[in-house]
């Protein structure tokens, strides 16, 4: 039997975990059914699912506690998986709506995987309007990063239809994700994820000297240039303390809002700006609004921890670096040009002040930026401190193409992620097919009517093309109406704002 050990890493998501932080990652594949699907199409894949006993890793791993001097507990091999266990079914009732869905999945979001087994669950769920049907698809942060593994699941699919139709479940493709047990060492391709920068950084720390001479200049220069003339950076820890940055409890809120890529490049064209600075800036915008509705608005803007892909001045051009920095969002400011103008330095600069440091002082500057927040939850004071940042907003590229399962074509992709005391909301998006999906995942206490927030990015990715809409390169598209407040009527379902972009939550 294979083992393989835990990183100090990959065990902190395990002495983090407690019942109102679960530490697994998801993604929620939605499909749509074959023109000639038969009636029995899902009770036949329910059924090949559950009886389909072949597995590859990571998804035949469990963890085993360890009785060597190292007390860090081991991935093994289990050949006793109980597959009615992992694979559920759910069925909302017909027709299944957009807020129905994002309630089942906020539901399946709030529960712990059991530790005994292979960490993993799958839930087929049927039901849904449009000739639809969803996988969601929940794992463990110690097992498999969030964005690696809804890419592992992207591998057992095909971009042919003909050949997806007798492909195997995802547990069986033979496709190997790297996992945290086995991550790649740095000099391979990595996401911008949380989890990449920092393993990207424990990684280089073992393999290169300690430079602290660099490590103090790089920390100086970060000061300097946020409270210099001119200063756009956003500081580490002087972010604003807000609702979204208190303790969470159990539930799980969750909602999606999916927009056409093209769309959203030709704004990033006009505005003369990055796709990234859009994604910050339509998000400033619906936090703004949704704080401000609950007059829970910081005087001080948000601030964002954003997980980027960044080239230092001595790479030699092979592999990627994945560091972390900070930026405003702009919440303190209403005109939306201006919004967009102070995100696009904010990022500027601090990647800029990223890119400016050698690969071992920005490894090691990785890790010591990102220690405070790890020891916060090691030590249970998460959500009683003043927070490094309000938010994690990452934006990860998926495939280009349609992707087919058993002749289904999978219409989007949704990440689901972890929300822990002193992040009470995590915005994820992910690109897939001509579309950008964002998946907003928080807290049901701290985020009531979250789907608002979605709705919210609608909105402010309208209103920022209306602003850019001179330039000819954008179209305006006319804004939803103001939603009522939180003492008012809960809002009706959200409308669609074009044929493909919509948005659902609890």
């Amino acid at each position: 039997m294979t083992a393989l050990r835990l990183n100090p890493l990959d065990a902190a998501w395990i002495v983090t975990e407690t019942r109102a932080t679960p530490n697994h990652v998801g993604g929620l594949l939605q499909f749509k059914l074959p023109d000639n699907a038969p009636n029995d199409f899902m009770r036949k894949m329910m059924a090949e699912f559950r009886g389909h006993r072949k597995f590859t890793a990571p998804w035949n791993q469990r963890l085993k506690p360890s009785f060597s001097l190292n007390p860090m507990r081991i991935w093994v091999e289990d050949d006793n998986i109980d597959l009615e266990y992992h694979v559920r079914h759910a069925a909302l009732p017909w027709p299944g709506g957009e807020r129905e869905l994002g309630e089942l999945v906020g539901r399946l979001q709030s529960t712990p995987l059991d530790l005994s087994r292979p960490p993993w669950e799958c839930t087929i769920i049927e039901g849904l309007e449009g000739n639809r049907f969803a996988l969601f698809i929940k794992m463990h942060h110690s097992l498999i990063d969030g964005i690696s593994g809804v890419k592992l699941l992207q591998h057992s699919m095909s971009d042919d239809r003909a050949k997806s139709l007798h492909l195997p479940p995802f547990w069986a493709s033979g496709k190997v994700a790297h996992t945290h047990a086995s991550r790649p060492r740095s000099r391979e391709a990595l996401l911008p994820t949380v989890t990449h920068a920092i393993a990207g950084a424990v990684e280089e720390l073992r393999m290169q000297a300690t430079t602290i001479p660099q490590l103090v200049g790089a920390f100086g220069k970060l000061v300097k240039r946020a409270l210099g003339p001119g200063g756009g950076m956003a500081l580490p820890f002087d972010a604003p303390i807000s609702v979204l940055n208190g303790r969470v409890r159990e539930k799980r809120r969750f909602a999606t809002q999916q927009f056409s890529l093209d769309r959203m490049k030709r704004l990033a064209t006009a505005a003369d700006c990055t796709l990234n600075d859009i994604v910050l800036t339509i998000c400033g915008g619906a936090l703004r609004r949704f704080l401000d509705e609950r007059d829970n608005l910081p005087d001080k803007p948000l601030t964002a921890g954003i997980p980027v892909s960044v080239r230092p001045k001595d790479d030699e051009g092979t592999g990627n670096a994945i560091t972390f920095i900070v930026s405003t969002l702009g919440t303190d400011i209403a005109d939306v040009r201006e919004r967009l103008a102070a995100i696009r330095q904010s990022v500027k600069q601090a990647k800029e002040h990223v890119q400016s440091l050698p690969r071992q002082a920005m490894m090691q500057y990785t890790v010591l930026l990102m220690a405070p927040t790890i020891l916060t939850l090691l030590t249970g004071i998460g959500g009683r401190t003043r927070p490094m940042f309000n938010i994690t907003i990452s934006n990860v590229p998926g495939p280009d193409q349609p992707l087919y399962f058993r002749g289904a074509e999978m219409v989007a992709t949704y990440p689901a992620s972890i929300v822990t005391h002193g992040q009470a909301l995590n915005i994820t998006c992910q690109s897939y097919a001509g579309h950008m999906n964002f998946g907003y995942t928080g807290c049901h206490s701290s985020m009531p009517s979250m789907q608002r927030l979605a709705v919210y990015t609608a909105d402010a990715l309208a209103e920022l093309e209306a602003v850019y809409a001179q330039s000819g390169a954008v179209t305006p598209r006319v804004p939803a109406k103001k939603a009522p407040r939180a003492a008012k009527p809960k809002l009706k379902s959200p409308r669609k704002t074009t044929s493909k972009e919509t948005s659902h939550a609890p």
